[in-house]
């Protein structure tokens, strides 16, 4: 579905344009995309962190990411539901006033010292991202050309690895500089007063999260934002009515593409930490190997501005097959290697992570027309694969933490097929017209 603002007669009524309202939606929207990339990325200290402060094993402690990515997985088409009767923009506020409740919910969980409390908190957290990712991932891929739509995608998701980037430096100071397992050198035991002190230490980074969320909710509130109009809403549910998502096998191949992805993004930036800490890898402290996923993350952030950039003249399926392949040797050698070869190759496959989700996304949703949201709502339900990260602290916990990794390099191959063949679309729709 795409779509060009500047051809709808109806925003003409907009005393701003239609050039200001569209700047000024993006501009907001990548204040969306930074905030949930943040918040997303903070599971990857938790991980660590609570392995310590509850002892943990490494399975256990994934449970982190199998709690918070069951939300995409259970809200994905309830989430474009809301959108299909709310808009973009109310969804947008929603989702943020979402987080900022489930953010708050780690100071209860805190206070009772339950494990499970944090769990239900974080799939709350998930939850109210689904909405937004529903949302805002379509809405940026349509207001444009649909040769430049990873482009733009690539270059708002950018400012979401921007987040992710400062996430783990936020929680290497917050929460593991704050706590005794975190500025321990090696295996250590800690005291029952030393774990509970080590919980509570993540009370201050999420009530400051949703305190920022609440702004920015606000800030969502008060900008304009261009919207589906009504009329056109019900024209386009008449219009899905006739179509059937399974026929686009650029979507189906896309949503199993994005789930195999979300394995490799979260196996590997949850495990990082203990990767890196360990006396064959690196042998640092967890606060120290903190600082080093900022590397991992921040590869992601320059990859997709060098990405938005390279994609206005190399196809995306193309480029996509390109970084698949640096994927596929990067793990290959951190696996079959030691010391810091291995750790710094492990580090640059977020490199080559980059533009993986963008493009997929709107590979997935080419020539979907009136079946977008739809389409939209699978591909962001795929995001659970996150989840099933899970498998690969079982992996590690079987047959040891770096053989673990194959996990991924498998994962990579098929993403590989999904670049070189899966991604070309079957069965095209007409773009719908967006109004104001």
């Amino acid at each position: 579905m795409a779509v060009q603002f500047g051809s709808d007669p109806s925003l003409a009524h907009d005393n701003a344009g239609p050039r200001q309202s569209y700047t000024a939606a993006l501009v907001v929207l990548t204040c969306v995309f930074f905030i949930w990339g943040f918040a997303t990325v903070l599971n990857d200290t938790l991980v660590p962190h609570f392995k310590s402060a509850f002892d943990l094993d490494y399975a256990q402690s994934l449970l982190v990411q199998l709690a918070f990515y069951l939300g995409y997985l259970i809200m994905g088409l309830p989430a474009a539901k809301v959108l299909e009767r709310t808009g973009y923009k109310m969804a947008v506020v929603l989702g943020l006033l979402g987080m900022a409740a489930s953010a708050a919910a780690f100071v209860p969980a805190a206070i009772l010292e339950s494990y499970d409390m944090f769990l239900v908190a974080l799939f709350l957290l998930a939850s109210s991202i689904t909405l937004l990712q529903v949302a805002a991932n379509p809405y940026v891929a349509v207001i444009g050309s649909p040769q430049t739509a990873s482009s733009r995608l690539n270059l708002v998701q950018a400012f979401n690895s921007l987040g992710t980037t400062l996430a783990p430096i936020f929680g290497a100071y917050l929460i593991f500089g704050r706590s005794a397992s975190g500025t321990a050198h090696g295996a250590v035991t800690l005291s029952m007063s030393q774990r509970a002190a080590d919980i509570h230490t993540v009370e201050l980074p999420y009530v400051l999260i949703a305190v920022v969320l609440l702004a920015l909710a606000l800030l969502v509130w008060r900008v304009r934002l261009p919207d589906l109009g009504k009329e056109t809403r019900r024209a386009a549910r008449a219009e899905r009515a006739k179509h059937s998502l399974w026929r686009h096998r650029n979507l189906v191949f896309g949503v199993v593409a994005i789930l195999l992805y979300m394995i490799c993004e979260i196996g590997i930036g949850s495990t990082l930490v203990n990767f890196i800490s360990r006396p064959d890898i690196g042998a640092m402290t967890h606060e120290q190997a903190g600082r080093y996923t900022v590397l991992y993350w921040g590869g992601a952030m320059v990859g997709r501005f060098v990405g938005a950039w390279l994609l206005r003249w190399i196809p995306p399926g193309r480029l996509l097959a390109v970084v698949s392949i640096g994927a596929l040797a990067l793990a290959g050698i951190a696996i079959t290697s030691s010391g810091h070869l291995a750790m710094w190759c492990l580090i640059a496959v977020g490199l080559c992570h980059s533009i993986m989700f963008p493009t997929i996304f709107t590979l997935g949703i080419r020539g979907l027309g009136p079946l977008t949201e739809e389409g939209s709502g699978f591909l962001i339900m795929a995001i659970a694969g996150g989840a099933l990260a899970e498998l690969q602290g079982k992996l590690a916990d079987h047959i040891g933490l770096q053989l673990s990794y194959v996990l991924p390099w498998a994962c990579y191959l098929f993403i590989l097929f999904y670049a070189l063949w899966g991604c070309r679309p079957t069965g095209a729709l007409h773009d719908e017209p967006l109004a104001s």
